[in-house]
């Protein structure tokens, strides 16, 4: 199992009720696995009938005890987790939540120290990369440049991001994985069987759609989920346009970096090349140093700087503006695109390349979405870093107007002499935070990106105890700091670099307009031609520059294309291996039946104490307990089947966190246990407080099925005295499910007919329930589970090997047999995350055939 351990506060529980023909049904009516369902449900039906058909003198000699005993081997399994977790307040918080304006405020300052420093250190480099390809004959090159350079900025960040990505968040999530996750939720696309029908009612991942379903969206939805092809494709996207913000995670600082410190090149005697390169490795040595304080005490370091360096842009473009040539604002009308275009032919198209860096951390201010809240983004971005970079590109502009043969060194040669080494400062400064943008995006894709079963296992360190998504990677972070000295040490150019940045910038572009569009047709229900207005407009526009930017392959742009290219074979290679693996244990997992008929015993000896199972299947018995059986002499008294589980939603709320379920009968002690969390939900408990929770839990289950047997049991001595006519007790989904969102979530709902407690203290159910002293079965349960939890726990895990069938291609051969194999070997081992002592830890190795 990849994961272990629950966290933090009990949460609360909701019930799967047996239907009269002995079966059991979720919310929705659908027939519960009968591999899950509770032990001795045919012989005890049967029973059950032969007491009814023999008339009410009959029945009415069968004591209450045995009556009792009778339905303690068929219970109404019950989830646990009920009432203390409905005490619990804020659990929702990372919903969506009005801020007061000036939260909203202070939080768009801090979006410049995290957000939008790649943004606003362009200027720094764009005009010379331009120019570089087109030489400036007239001012014609110079306004045509500059017009590109504010519609880019206008078309993409501003009208495509703020207006609209932003939107398509995921209960405040964004990036790819995040819209992704969105899709899965609406239509079951997802590669990776684990889905349960009851994670459609967690509250975050219950979805409001603004208008009727449509035809269209249910035609669109069908071909997505009958064609396995279409899924594919969708996870292809999704990877690709992941793995390609881990590219320009690697390029950036170097980018960033450099072009900082090589405004010291004519201003400083004797510093060359050389001089650059080294003192750029340096800053990048001391930037990657600090990541492990966190984003949050970076941010906060850096917004300041931030905030003086988009005041700084603003006031020196105001004085360039005012002191070389007011006439630029002209670049305001698009015809001189044409005339640029007209002018330069093939050298227009190729300076598009340099012109779409001017937008590179663009994806960031939607990867970084969870730091924040969509309204501080567009709030910082409209008031702040939008104008100021169009008064920074207009002011470098109006200086070439007048010195157009110093493109070379654009930016700090506009600065007026008295400020440079102020200006400096703050752009080096700046420039490692513009940094800070994508890496902190990397470690939120990759965070994802294993939540969701795309990347093998790695460290990941929380840095923060208030902002769940604030995290920091050891490995990637090491690994980003090797390949950027790498990269500044080979190229040894912001020119050189520059070819090479951007090709991953406008992938990811490409790909996030494509998942928006799917959106907006299955969940958002967007109007036919709005819909296909959007990828039209901003499809082309990326299109363009991405043809652009492809042509600079074989001077450096082959770079991003291979680093993405290689996280994209890992992430895709771990969610095929993962599949097949979970598809294999479905398969082998053991049927009911064969445990009910080894007896309570288990066919062995059963001694004191708690065993955890851990396994990755939510439904069923696994393969490993065939193995723990056949290998230990003997097995504990209490077997919990563990199932850490991993939803597509950011957040799953406290309350509606634990599904649990009885496993056979009641002598077996058997149960089953999922936990599922949020791609970005934040793990951090420790065992002693994992099995601390999960005995409060167990215990507060087996009271709950006391209570709900209890009333079963007085409903049908009523029906069978014939005493008054008693209506069936309504079925609502807060009385159906074992394994499925508890009675808080339920409650807010607004059904009033829900079974549960009022205040957390006064209990609603009738007067029959009976208390721990009344039910000696549950006494003597409860007595069990405290020796058991007295004698200790011990952790039942499997030590897998993955390998192909022998009938299997070569080329899945090749790709499970080695490449899987070598990236399980070599990820975090299950222990490493559990936190468990190895003394508590036995393994049983398993071989799965794919």
């Amino acid at each position: 199992m990849d994961d272990g351990g629950i966290q933090e506060e009990p949460p609360s529980a909701r019930f799967l009720t047996p239907t009269r023909s002995g079966g059991s049904r979720w919310v929705d009516g659908s027939e519960v696995d009968s591999s899950e369902s509770a032990g001795g449900s045919l012989v005890d039906e049967r029973s059950a009938g032969a007491v009814f058909a023999e008339g009410g003198a009959a029945a009415s000699r069968v004591s209450s005890g045995t009556f009792r005993r009778r339905l303690g081997k068929r219970p109404r399994r019950v989830d646990s987790l009920d009432v203390e977790a409905m005490n619990v307040r804020g659990a929702h918080g990372h919903s969506s939540k009005e801020l007061s304006m000036l939260s909203t405020v202070a939080m768009a300052f801090q979006t410049l120290g995290v957000v939008y420093g790649d943004m606003g250190t362009s200027p720094l480099y764009v005009f010379s990369d331009v120019f570089s390809k087109v030489p400036i004959k007239s001012e014609v090159e110079i306004l045509g440049a500059l017009s590109l350079v504010m519609y880019t900025i206008a078309l993409i960040p501003f009208a495509k991001y703020v207006f609209i990505v932003l939107k398509a968040n995921d209960n405040g999530e964004g990036g790819t994985f995040a819209l992704y996750s969105l899709i899965c939720r609406y239509a079951k696309v997802s590669m990776l069987p684990n889905q349960q029908r009851v994670d459609e009612d967690i509250s975050s991942f219950r979805l409001k759609l603004p208008t009727p379903e449509l035809e269209r969206a249910i035609s669109v939805k069908d071909c997505l989920e009958k064609k396995p092809l279409f899924k594919n494709i969708l996870l292809f996207l999704v990877l690709m346009g992941t793995s390609m913000v881990i590219g320009d995670g690697i390029l950036t600082p170097s980018m960033s970096v450099m072009s900082a410190v090589s405004g010291l090149q004519g201003q400083v005697p004797g510093f060359d090349t050389d001089a650059v390169v080294i003192v750029s490795i340096i800053v990048l040595l001391l930037l990657f140093s600090v990541q492990r304080f966190g984003t949050g005490k970076v941010g906060f370091m850096f917004a300041p700087i931030l905030g003086l360096w988009f005041i700084n842009l603003g006031s020196i473009g105001i004085y360039n503006i005012i002191k070389y040539d007011i006439s630029v604002v002209r670049a305001f009308n698009p015809w001189y695109i044409y005339l640029f275009f007209n002018t330069n032919g093939i050298k227009a198209w190729s300076a598009l390349g340099g012109c779409v860096l001017c937008i590179t951390g663009a994806e960031a201010m939607f990867a970084d979405l969870g730091h924040f809240s969509v309204k501080s983004i567009q709030v910082a971005f409209t008031a702040v870093v939008f104008p100021c970079l169009l008064i920074a590109y207009m002011g470098q502009a109006a200086f070439l107007m007048k010195n157009p043969l110093v493109v070379e060194r654009v930016f700090y040669d506009s600065v007026p002499g008295v400020l440079f080494w102020p200006v400096f400062v703050i752009a080096t400064l700046a420039a490692m935070i513009a940094s800070q943008a994508m890496i902190s995006a990397t470690f939120s894709c990759i965070k994802q990106a294993m939540a969701l079963g795309c990347f093998p296992r790695i460290k990941i360190i929380h840095t923060s105890k208030k902002v769940m998504g604030q995290i920091y990677i050891p490995v990637m972070n090491w690994f980003l700091m090797v390949m950027c000295i790498i990269i500044v040490a080979t190229f040894r150019s912001t020119n050189d670099i520059a070819n090479a940045y951007g090709i991953a910038e406008v992938g990811v572009m490409m790909v996030s307009t494509a998942l928006v569009t799917l959106v907006m047709l299955l969940i958002w229900q967007t109007n036919l031609f709005l819909v296909l207005c959007f990828p039209i407009l901003f499809g082309a526009v990326e299109f363009v520059y991405l043809t652009a930017v492809l042509s600079k392959i074989q001077e450096g742009g082959w770079l991003p294309l291979a680093f993405s290219s290689i996280f994209l074979c890992i992430m895709y290679t771990w969610n095929y291996g993962s599949v097949l693996k979970y598809q294999s244990e479905m398969r082998g997992k053991i049927s009911l039946d064969f445990i009910l008929d080894l007896g309570a015993t288990l066919g062995t000896v059963r001694v004191p104490g708690i065993g955890l199972v851990y396994n990755e299947l939510v439904q069923g018995i696994p393969s490993i307990f065939g193995q723990l059986l056949v290998t230990l002499p003997a097995m504990h008294s209490t077997i919990v089947f563990v199932c850490i589980k991993y939803v597509p939603v950011p957040y799953v709320p406290l309350e509606e966190r634990f599904l649990f379920r009885r496993v056979g009968h009641k002598d077996y002690h058997m149960f089953r246990c999922v936990a599922r969390y949020g791609y970005k939900d934040v793990r951090k408990e420790d065992h002693g407080f994992f099995e601390q929770l999960l005995v409060e839990s167990l215990e507060k289950f087996l009271r709950r099925e006391a209570q709900e047997i209890a009333l079963e049991a007085s409903t049908m001595e009523a029906e069978r005295d014939d005493i008054s006519v008693v209506p069936e007790v309504p079925q609502s989904p807060a009385c159906e499910g074992d394994l499925q969102t508890p009675l808080l979530s339920d409650q807010r709902l607004g059904d009033d007919n829900r079974m549960g407690t009022t205040d957390g203290n006064t209990s609603v159910l009738p007067s029959s329930s009976m208390s721990a002293e009344e039910d000696p079965s549950l006494e003597y349960e409860l007595e069990a589970l405290r020796e058991a939890m007295a004698s200790g726990f011990t952790y039942l895990l499997a030590h897998g090997d993955v390998r192909a069938r022998k009938e299997s291609l070569f080329t899945k051969k090749f790709i499970i047999n080695y490449f899987y194999a070598f990236l399980r070997r070599n990820c975090r081992a299950g222990t490493a995350i559990l936190k468990v002592p190895h003394s508590n830890i036995m393994r049983v190795g398993m071989t799965y055939m794919v």
